[in-house]
């Protein structure tokens, strides 16, 4: 999922957020932001829901889906 990955954090880092200000607004561990803006681990569904309600987009943006 690479797109989540680049896209989240592209997202993160456009509104000024930290990692750790993510991860407890969406009520994650810090590990799992960061491995997610890594590639090195997958989002379940209603994570990916999650994060597209936070930054308000779709969730096919989040997956590359769409632009």
């Amino acid at each position: 999922m690479k797109a989540f990955a680049e896209r989240l954090m592209e997202m993160r880092k456009e509104r000024g957020l930290s990692q750790a200000t993510v991860a407890r607004d969406l009520g994650v561990s810090l590990g799992i932001v960061c491995y997610w803006e890594n590639n090195k681990s997958d989002p379940t569904a209603s994570n990916i829901a999650k994060v597209a309600r936070y930054f308000n987009v779709s969730s096919d943006f989040l997956l590359g889906l769409a632009d």
